[in-house]
């Protein structure tokens, strides 16, 4: 979806003269970002402190509660080997399913009431609470995944979260792209095989990165950036962002993984902060009060990315590609709220304006004078783009029971949970 903290895509074009001062300032950015990223993660590996002896599983009641240590490793040849993780997950993404990677990037201190309804306070999600990303961990009996350029308090002995808010799935359109943040995992992978191989201790085992859950959420803010174009032309636009998923996907495959779990984009017609936009007359609204061109746009979208999962399926071999439909899930939530007890589906839970949206897009949900709803109120919508905690709950008990998938496949199905540490 759009990043709130970056105001979401642009809409007009540029000329030479500009593109071409745009492609050296991304060239030294990437300079700068492969400086720091090195730096971040020679430290958590050259660093990292030695495991607790019997360390206890993580608390769902915060995620910066203590982690499952580190397993030991072991002396082979005089290479020290990490001992195999039970549950590994890579993800790649935006604000859907970002833990705080943006705000460490861009040391951005998000106030209450942003985290309010899980951990109690900020944490990075742009949420009250969880985003789907961490029910999908909390399934699988492991603690919630660290971004990759989170400095302080990270654990990547469960893998990364490389999901940045504001990210798109084709290069050059913002800094941590998917080509950037699939380059970041293979350095990643790269360092903690460096370091194995000289003895030292790392989070992964490289021989472990096959077994790995391999999860992708991200194209929203592609098709948001480019609907003020004539549907036809949004159309026309749709397959090159689906193929840079599929490259991102082969890619991976190439440097060892072998599971991926792949979110569809969700309803964005149904999005306050879509809704509230000024329009002539409600033609373009459905029966349940969506914008119809941004929804048809998402289930076209849908359609694209499910049809290369059913290739890559076929090309990649001894792998798992497994679609989630995203868009009848949240869409479901919209058009049978009442089944699913939620009363205002088109509402903003923390915005500006009151009814029918709550949503002002010159005002922020951080800013003075906000309407906030109640902390028991059910709504889908947090601040007008991104979810709930109790919608993200919803969508991912959805998404993992396998209903929604393609080939219908449980998560658990997938990835075997880690052994409860619970007595």
């Amino acid at each position: 979806m759009a990043s709130a903290l970056n105001g979401g895509g642009g809409n007009g074009g540029g000329g030479g003269g500009v593109m071409k001062n745009m492609s050296l300032l991304r060239f030294q950015y990437y300079c700068v970002l492969g400086a720091v990223a090195g730096a971040v993660i020679f430290a958590t590996l050259r660093y990292m402190p030695a495991a607790a002896a019997g360390a206890g599983a993580l608390s769902t009641t915060s995620a910066v509660a203590a982690a499952p240590a580190v397993s030991e490793h072991r002396k082979s040849k005089g290479v020290a080997v990490q001992a195999a993780a039970e549950v590994l997950v890579f993800n790649f993404g935006d604000s859907n399913s970002d833990t705080g990677g943006a705000v460490a990037i861009m040391g951005i201190r998000i106030a209450p009431p942003e985290g309010r309804a899980f951990f109690g306070h900020p944490t990075g999600r742009l949420s009250d609470g969880r985003v789907v990303l961490d029910f999908i961990c909390e399934t699988l009996n492991t603690h919630h995944l660290s971004p990759y350029m989170k400095p302080l308090g990270s654990d990547y002995s469960n893998g990364v979260n490389f999901a940045i808010a504001g990210a798109t799935a084709t290069p050059g359109d913002t800094p941590f792209s998917l080509d950037v943040q699939v380059d970041q995992f293979i350095f990643y992978r790269e360092r903690c095989n460096d370091s194995i191989t000289r003895g030292e201790s790392a989070p992964v085992d490289p021989k472990d990165f096959h077994k790995a859950l391999f999860t992708l959420d991200i194209g929203q803010n592609d098709i948001t950036s480019i609907m003020y174009l004539p549907y036809d032309q949004v159309l026309a636009k749709l397959p090159h962002f689906v193929a840079e998923i599929r490259k991102a996907i082969q890619t991976l495959h190439k440097n060892g993984a072998r599971k991926f779990w792949v979110h569809g984009t969700g309803a964005l017609g149904c999005l306050p902060a879509k809704l509230a936009m000024p329009r002539d007359n409600d033609g373009d609204l459905d029966e349940h009060g969506c914008l119809t061109k941004f929804n048809n746009a998402a289930k076209k979208f849908n359609e694209l990315l499910s049809e290369a999962c059913d290739d890559l399926r076929w090309q990649l071999k001894k792998s798992a590609v497994v679609f989630v439909d995203m868009f009848a899930i949240k869409y479901d939530l919209v058009a049978n709220h009442t089944k699913h007890g939620i009363e205002k589906p088109l509402m903003t839970c923390c915005g500006h304006g009151g009814p029918p949206y709550n949503y002002d897009p010159k005002r922020s949900c951080m800013g003075v004078d906000k309407d906030t709803c109640k902390p028991d109120d059910k709504l889908i919508s947090w601040d007008g783009v991104h979810f709930t905690d109790a919608a993200n709950s919803l969508v991912a008990s959805m998404a993992i029971s396998g209903e929604y998938s393609i080939p219908r496949m449980k998560l658990t199905s997938l990835v075997k949970p880690a052994k409860s540490t619970d007595s």
